[in-house]
């Protein structure tokens, strides 16, 4: 699968926000919030941030008219001045947007495109369009993150959006936390209590395997089943798969029947392996990896398909950067994960 790569970043260059499904950046008592995240795209990576017209109407306006955010998303693809458009946060519904994608827009205009959880959505238009785009921080929360940003976050949004080298080893995160602290001005001087993190653990699979890295949030992924934005067959065809799992925090059974309907749809047999994110507040951990087990070993019979859990991305921080459609290794000897390329050129 050959996605074209977005050019990197450089200091200087001018970059935009978008909020194309929950609109709470706009929102007066959590403005503060999105203005330390635009502060610190200025102030740690040297960007321009400006936002789109519709960035800050707040979540009503954002929430009724899905039309309004696909327009600003285009837009932001159409400015050759703008070098990045980076995702306020996620949400749970930007599916809506996609009667009014313009999908060749997209593929003349490739330049970079971040954020994660319902931002999927995006995700997959940008796949469908052909360009690659990346799995990684928001504004709202990796960027704006109390006190400071976690340095693991910011080290790969240097090394994988303002470097063209290969991105290399991702190794584990020392730290993880999930701790909920509301966004009001009054909790900015706390920092969130973080725990020891014990790193990735192989589930199953010999050797190294590579693959081109798809996947999303799980739940998000769901609404796409079914419409022009699922991926076609050849994408899945010697795939890496990554999927991670919200703070809603589903189910195990709900996991089970996800999983169970990409063995169905002959997933399992075509990727090359699957990387997990570890589970917000490490809710579900043993369970969520006994349904995996089940579904990929017992059902489907596939006992040497490379599984590996705990990984820093998604809806626990610190987090790395996926970048869709980049040549990715699992060394199960070795319990290391790698990306083989740049994801920028």
């Amino acid at each position: 699968m050959n996605l074209i790569k977005p050019e990197r970043l450089k200091r200087g260059d001018k970059v935009a926000t978008v909020s194309l499904s929950w609109g709470g950046a706009g929102d007066s008592d959590i403005l503060w919030r999105y203005n330390q995240g635009k502060r610190r795209l200025k102030e740690e990576f040297g960007l321009e941030v400006v936002e789109m017209p519709n960035t800050l109407k707040g979540t009503d306006y954002i929430y009724n008219n899905p039309e309004s955010r696909a327009k600003d998303l285009m837009m932001a693809f159409e400015d050759k001045s703008i070098k990045a458009i980076f995702s306020c946060i996620g949400g749970e519904e930007s599916i809506r947007m996609l009667p009014y994608i313009d999908f060749q827009v997209i593929k003349e205009n490739p330049k970079i495109f971040m954020g994660y959880s319902d931002t999927t959505i995006t995700h997959l238009i940008c796949l469908k369009a052909g360009i690659s785009s990346f799995y990684g921080p928001s504004i709202l929360a990796e960027f704006a993150e109390n006190v400071e940003m976690f340095k693991y976050t910011s080290h790969w949004v240097n090394k994988v959006l303002f470097s063209n080298e290969a991105i290399g080893e991702i190794e584990p995160s020392d730290i993880w936390t999930s701790e909920y602290l509301s966004w009001d001005e009054f909790n900015k001087n706390i920092k969130r209590s973080v725990l020891q993190n014990e790193g990735y653990e192989l589930l199953q699979g010999k050797g190294k395997v590579s693959g081109h890295l798809v996947g999303g949030c799980i739940e998000v992924l769901e609404m796409a089943k079914g419409t022009e934005l699922w991926p076609e067959k050849n994408i899945w065809k010697d795939a890496i798969l990554f999927l991670e799992t919200s703070e809603d925090k589903p189910s195990p059974k709900y996991v089970e029947y996800w999983l169970r309907n990409y063995g169905s749809q002959g997933i399992f047999n075509k990727i090359n392996g699957i990387v997990f994110g570890k589970p917000y507040d490490n809710e579900y951990y043993e369970d969520y990896k006994k349904i995996i087990i089940k579904v990929i070993r017992e059902e489907l019979g596939l006992k040497e398909f490379p599984i590996m859990l705990n990984m820093n991305f998604g809806h626990t921080a610190p987090m790395m950067i996926l970048p869709y459609g980049a040549m990715a290794e699992i060394n199960c000897d070795e319990n290391k994960f790698s990306i083989l390329e740049s994801g920028v050129k």
